[in-house]
C-alpha cells in the first residue's frame, strides 16, 4: 500500500528518512524508542558512515604514497601497516604544518 501523499521537504528527503526508520524497526520489531533516541542512532550511523568513507579515502592515499601497506587475508578485513621502508618520509610528512598551522611533535 502506497502512502496517500508523498513525503517531501526541501531541506531533506523525508520519504528516504521514513524508509530508513521503518526498515530499522522492521529489522528490530521489539524496539521502542523516543524521537531523540531514533535521531541519535540515525545520526550515529551517518557519522560512522562518513568517518569510514573519509578513513578509507585517506588510507588509499597513504597506500598510494607508499607510507602504508595493505595486507589482505582471505576471510578477513583489510589490514593496514606502516611501511617501514618509508619511515623517514612518513616522519617528514607529519612534520609539515597541519591544517590549523600546528606541527606534530
Amino acid at each position: 500500500m502506497r502512502p496517500s501523499q508523498p513525503l517531501r521537504d526541501d531541506s531533506q528527503d523525508k520519504e528516504q528518512v521514513a524508509k530508513e526508520i521503518l526498515d530499522y524497526l522492521l529489522q528490530n520489531p521489539e524496539t521502542a524508542d523516543s524521537l531523540t533516541g531514533i535521531a541519535r542512532w540515525r545520526l550515529m550511523e551517518q557519522v560512522v558512515q562518513r568517518s569510514v568513507e573519509a578513513t578509507e579515502a585517506s588510507l588509499n592515499w597513504l597506500i598510494a604514497e607508499g607510507y602504508v601497506r595493505e595486507i589482505r587475508r582471505v576471510g578477513s578485513e583489510r589490514i593496514f601497516q606502516l611501511n617501514r621502508d618509508k619511515l623517514e618520509d612518513a616522519k617528514g610528512f607529519l612534520g609539515k604544518p597541519l591544517g590549523n598551522g600546528q606541527q606534530r611533535s
